[in-house]
């Protein structure tokens, strides 16, 4: 199998209630890369937050505003060092400010969280194929610290259209041992790899990635992402 990973260019400020599949299709075609089907796009969720208007007043040199914001989109508060909290959200991530994004939004705002990314991502799914004929799958995508790890990296906290994980428990390995823990969360494999192209500092908010495995596409969501409690060893 082979992959090919393709930034889109071009898509420029998004606006509340922007069409997203509108304007990554546009975009795409512009640049001579259309969308085709069995592609799975990568998009960040900064852009699904500004099209839903998922943007508060905020003054960024308010420490204590700050705090209150993250508090309240945080259903338990797990560590905070100076400025930095790591809690839980509703959606059940566990990640720094609750996911609050305070830097290339516009001044005095800051984005929070889709509400759904899992709907969110459907949703661009579904007006792709309603508008453009096009089956495609769609991983809406967020830079995560990582537990005893440095540097960040880009995770699925949406999915439509595509496995989240792929369980291998009970097939063989290459020397004919059984699996019998392996899962794979394909789904943030996939988003980490989007980023690749997108970065952090370069104005390219969606990518799409050609070529995955005909058999993870199908029904698959962020949720099935998040280890149940009772099998969290650190909780």
């Amino acid at each position: 199998m082979t992959l090919s990973i393709i930034p889109i260019f071009g898509i420029g400020s998004i606006e509340p209630d922007a069409d997203l599949a509108e304007i990554i299709n546009g975009a795409a075609n512009t640049q001579g890369t259309p969308i085709e089907t069995g592609d799975c796009l990568v998009i960040t969720q900064k852009i699904v937050s500004k099209a839903e208007n998922r943007l508060v007043k905020i003054d960024h040199q308010d420490i204590q505003g700050r705090r209150r914001l993250i508090e309240s989109e945080s259903v338990r508060i797990l560590r905070t060092r100076g400025e930095l909290v790591i809690s839980e959200t509703a959606h059940g991530f566990v990640c720094a400010n609750a996911g609050i994004d305070f830097s290339n939004v516009p001044s005095g705002y800051a984005a929070l969280l889709p509400i759904d990314s899992d709907r969110s991502a459907q949703r661009v799914r579904s007006a792709m194929r309603s508008r453009q004929g096009v089956e495609v799958a769609v991983i809406i995508s967020d830079t995560f610290g990582r537990p005893w790890r440095a540097g960040v990296t880009d995770v699925a906290i949406g999915v439509a259209g595509i496995a989240a994980i792929i369980d291998l428990r009970g097939e063989l390995d290459a020397n004919g041992r059984e699996l019998t823990v392996t899962e794979v969360a394909i789904a943030d494999e996939i988003a980490g790899a989007g980023e690749l192209v997108m970065g952090k500092s370069t104005s390219v908010p969606v990518a799409i990635v050609r070529g995955v495995d005909k058999s993870w596409l199908g029904e698959g969501r962020a949720r099935d992402l998040i280890r149940p409690a009772g099998e969290d060893l650190f909780r």
